[in-house]
């Protein structure tokens, strides 16, 4: 194993930790000077770039949170000229402004790099074919992929989303040994392998590298015996770089390692932002190391998990994101979240695990409804009991009631692979 490592990943702890903080303080100086966002803000915590003395120091530097990149929608958050700006990406966003990033030439080949490092370690090769299923476009997800998997001698297929059938007569054509897509979209194209009576099990993947949303380790073990592949964790967001912030080593599959030579991580209480000792619990933030186009400092991810030790590299890992701060529903005194619904759909005969909590209001209180996405071949009466079994999961497991609409398959809308979590239509 040691041959395939790069030098980064050959970096003991008093190395890396050593690497850190220069790469961190000469960040803070590159983002006091060229970005008026941080120097008002750093002015205002009374701090300067030469107070960060070790790593420590920065939990004593201010947050940057999504509503700072929209307040300074476009290029406000840029920190070299825009003449050596290579490219740009955004979010979608659905729920304001896109938050916009901006990639220097030297980003661009960090990026490819991390990935690339990403890919190899989920046990892909020089010379393997990868299918990126990830959507192209200001979406990170494609375009990151497929660098990386040609910095690492792969050759890509570039598939996109959507075009489900078509996908699946290319995976048998091209025989690509590794997929990289969203996971809930993995398991349509799964559908519809079998919907077309093929055995997933009959092609050359032998791995899944998958991102861009939270799952389970039940949808884990669905996708691995379905398709006879091993499925690994690939973890990153526009705002910090693209795919390969961390990734999961095929060899232990438990939790992606963070790159930290490029990404210096902490864990904060969600409420007062106190750092958190590893191994507990709270929301993930990152502070960029080598990013020129667009540092951010202590970036609040919402994702929520955990700083665990290194196993397959010296690395630290990230629990499996079991969630996001703001993907918490608080229904009637009861907190609940995405990730709990899913294992109950997972478990539950004769749905799918695609699903979408609507949330609605019925005179003074809320109320949620489940909408679950049945197996094409489910009949009438075995969905009515479904929704009734998960009913009573949510309500033995979770302890709050709800209500459980089973749909027919490819009802729930997506977008760029992935179905919108929750729906808040309460006024």
């Amino acid at each position: 194993m040691d041959d395939l490592l790069d030098a980064g990943e050959r970096l003991g702890r008093p190395e890396l930790a050593a690497l850190q903080l220069e790469r961190l303080r000469a960040t803070l100086r590159h983002a006091y000077a060229n970005v008026p966002f941080y120097r008002r803000a750093f002015d205002a915590a009374g701090l300067r770039p030469e107070d960060c003395r070790s790593l420590a120091d920065l939990a004593r530097f201010p947050f940057t949170t999504k509503a700072d990149l929209r307040d300074h929608y476009p290029f406000g958050m840029f920190a070299v000229d825009r003449s050596r700006i290579r490219r740009i990406h955004a979010s979608s966003g659905t729920t304001g402004r896109p938050t916009v990033v901006g990639y220097t030439d030297r980003d661009l080949d960090v990026w490819a790099e991390v990935v690339a490092r990403s890919i190899r370690a989920a046990g892909g090769r020089p010379g393997d074919t990868v299918h990126v299923a990830y959507g192209y476009g200001l979406f990170t997800g494609g375009l990151g992929a497929h660098y990386g998997a040609e910095r690492l001698g792969c050759t890509v297929v570039p598939a996109s989303g959507g075009m489900t059938a078509r996908q699946v007569r290319l995976i048998q054509d091209f025989r690509p040994e590794i997929i990289m897509v969203t996971p809930s979209y993995m398991l349509t194209l799964l559908d519809e392998f079998e919907r077309q009576g093929v055995d997933p099990r009959s092609t050359a993947l032998r791995v899944g590298i998958f991102g861009a949303e939270p799952w389970t380790d039940g949808m884990r073990r669905e996708i691995e015996e379905r398709f006879g592949i091993d499925a690994v964790d690939i973890y990153g967001l526009s705002e910090v770089m693209g795919p390969g912030v961390a990734q999961e080593c095929v060899e232990t599959k438990d939790g992606p390692h963070i790159w930290e030579d490029h990404f210096y991580p902490e864990v904060v209480d969600p409420i007062t932002g106190e750092v958190l000792p590893d191994g507990e619990p709270g929301e993930l933030v990152f502070t960029t190391l080598t990013k020129e186009g667009m540092p951010v400092i202590r970036y609040r991810t919402r994702d929520l998990t955990r700083l665990l030790p290194g196993t397959a590299r010296a690395f630290r890992r990230m629990e499996k994101v079991t969630g996001r701060s703001d993907d918490l529903v608080i229904l009637r005194g009861v907190n609940l979240f995405p990730t709990q619904i899913e294992e109950i759909v997972l478990r539950t005969p004769g749905l799918a695990p695609h699903f979408q909590l609507r949330l609605t209001r019925e005179g003074r209180m809320d109320a949620l409804t489940v909408r679950a996405e049945s197996r094409p071949d489910t009949p009438p009466e075995r969905r009515a009991a479904a929704a009734r079994e998960v009913a009573a999961a949510v309500k033995d497991g979770i302890g709050v009631s709800v209500a459980v609409e089973v749909v027919d398959p490819e009802t729930l809308e997506r977008s760029v692979g992935k179905i919108r979590r929750i729906v808040d239509l309460r006024e």
